[in-house]
């Protein structure tokens, strides 16, 4: 089978993008998807994201981390979804998609996405971090010397200690810089690694420091590995809506595979 592909990244966080609306992708096939993310002998990409009909919305996103299997949401996949129906003339300036965690409302401006998430009403709180689901489980903690540290021991420590285990959460390891301005970097489940960004990431780090009342501001500047991100949200009555993950999502080539 020869697969038609597009390569799409946002921040750095890189996506292999299938039309897949006349069901020509074999979804089940689990080795399939982690070869065309190997970045030795297939595409190379963080995940592969599929672009399918729906009934009730203008397109379906089915994402897929790099290990192959079918995974929670994805914040900078979401964008670059919609950079890539608006390329392929799905939707114009503004759409509504369905993800696996519900409806997403987005709009696009040239390269700039910005993307609608969930509500979130609950942040645990513990010892030395808290938790929060964003679309997908996130422990968010701070880290000295964030610049220079083995992110890919440390964050493998957290996602498979207690009390994730084998389930696993992303986790994000945060440096403060200003009231409205923070320093992540972000261990993924299904990667096993740290990716250059991660959208629910950095929107679980903006939603925390309000929460850990470290920022004060309705609109957080996230810098990650990839470049810059900004989480904009709105704080009523212990819940947090209107939350939008807004960045560039932007087409790096496309091509076709044998597979």
């Amino acid at each position: 089978m020869t697969l038609s592909f597009y390569k799409y990244q946002g921040t750095g966080n890189d996506f292999v993008l299938i039309d897949n609306r006349q069901d020509i992708f074999p979804k089940n096939d689990t080795k399939l998807v982690h070869h065309l993310c190997d970045r030795k002998f297939g595409i190379g990409a963080d995940g592969l994201i599929l672009l399918e009909n729906d009934a009730d919305c203008d397109f379906k996103m089915v994402y897929y981390n790099s290990d192959g299997n079918e995974s929670s949401m994805c914040g900078n996949g979401g964008r670059c979804m919609v950079a890539f129906a608006n390329f392929l003339g799905v939707i114009q300036q503004e759409t509504t998609f369905i993800a696996i965690d519900g409806k997403h409302y987005a709009t696009i401006d040239g390269d700039m996405v910005h993307l609608q998430m969930q509500d979130v009403a609950t942040i645990e709180d513990h010892e030395g971090y808290v938790f929060l689901d964003t679309g997908s489980p996130h422990h968010v903690t701070f880290k000295e010397g964030i610049e220079k540290f083995d992110i890919k021991k440390e964050g493998a420590e957290i996602r498979y200690g207690a009390p994730y285990f084998e389930e696993g959460s992303n986790v994000n390891f945060v440096k403060k810089i200003s009231d409205a301005e923070f320093r992540v970097r972000t261990y993924e489940r299904g990667v096993e690694d740290e990716t250059l960004s991660c959208g629910t990431g950095v929107t679980a780090v903006a939603l925390a420091m309000h929460h850990l009342q470290e920022t004060t501001a309705n609109e957080v500047v996230l810098q990650v590995e990839g470049g810059t991100l900004k989480v904009s949200y709105e704080y009523d009555t212990n819940s947090y809506k209107n939350i939008f993950l807004k960045g560039k999502a932007t087409q790096v080539f496309k091509g076709e595979i044998s597979c």
